[in-house]
């Protein structure tokens, strides 16, 4: 990726990483980058989604590329309502409706396991235990494996510490 060799010697780990986690995967180059790209959407870095898109070529189809897009915005409210109301650690909060409307969830564009899977992402890197764990298991009964799991999660690590690069160091145009 062209953005990925920009990164400074310092973030070389980093810039290694990115590469081999797009091409190295037992998930599918749409799942690939569509976890990649819903993680840059959630991390504010849009030079990230441009360059991942780029990256992809067809791989990224408009379907995928709006789910993610939507998998960021929906785990970004959610993720904070669901990790408080975990935190607040009173059944009084657990027993009322959250009243957020969520129907994407339930209709992606594409298909429901990447939608959740894509979730899943970025719910790892906003740290919801409790929205973690009902991604994971959504994924897995919707026929993901343990090992898909863990590709997309090393995929969000990597995605984010490459948004934090693209933010905060100065890169060459």
């Amino acid at each position: 990726m062209q953005l990925a060799a920009a990164f400074p010697d310092a973030a070389k780990d980093i810039r290694l990483n990115l590469t081999a986690v797009l091409q190295q995967s037992v998930l599918s180059p749409a799942q690939r980058f569509g976890v990649a790209t819903a993680v840059a959407h959630a991390a504010r870095a849009p030079a990230l989604v441009t360059a991942l898109a780029s990256a992809a070529g067809t791989e990224l189809t408009p379907a995928v590329a709006a789910d993610a897009q939507a998998a960021a915005a929906l785990m970004a409210m959610n993720n904070v309502y669901y990790r408080a109301r975990h935190m607040l650690g009173k059944a009084e909060y657990a027993a009322m409706p959250p009243r957020l409307r969520m129907q994407r969830l339930a209709a992606p564009a594409g298909a429901k396991v990447d939608f959740e899977l894509f979730a899943l992402a970025v719910s790892a890197v906003f740290g919801c235990t409790t929205c973690v764990q009902a991604h994971e298991r959504a994924v897995v009964e919707g026929g993901l494996s343990t090992a898909q799991v863990h590709d997309a999660l090393r995929i969000a690590a990597v995605v984010h510490a490459a948004a934090l690069l693209v933010a905060t160091a100065p890169v060459a145009a």
